[in-house]
C-alpha cells in the first residue's frame, strides 16, 4: 500500500471515530433523559396508587351502614 491510500483510510477512520463519538453522547443524553422521565412516572404511579387506595377506604367506609346515622323517628 502506498502512503497515500494508508493517508486517506486514516483520514476516513477519523471520520468515522467523530461520527461514531457524537452518536453515543446523543444515545447517552437520551438515555439520562429517559430515566429521569422514568423516575418521575415511578413517583406518580406511587402517588396514584396511593391515592386510589385512599379513595377505595373511604368508599368501602362511607358505604357500611354502621356507619351511617340512624333514621328519624316518627
Amino acid at each position: 500500500m502506498d502512503l497515500k491510500k494508508v493517508e486517506e483510510q486514516m483520514a476516513n477512520l477519523e471520520t468515522q471515530l467523530t461520527f461514531q463519538e457524537d452518536t453515543i453522547e446523543s444515545l447517552n443524553q437520551l438515555v439520562t433523559e429517559q430515566t429521569h422521565q422514568m423516575t418521575e412516572m415511578q413517583r406518580q404511579i406511587r402517588w396514584l396508587g396511593k391515592r386510589l387506595k385512599q379513595m377505595q377506604e373511604q368508599n368501602s367506609t362511607d358505604s357500611d351502614p354502621a356507619n351511617e346515622p340512624p333514621p328519624p323517628h316518627y
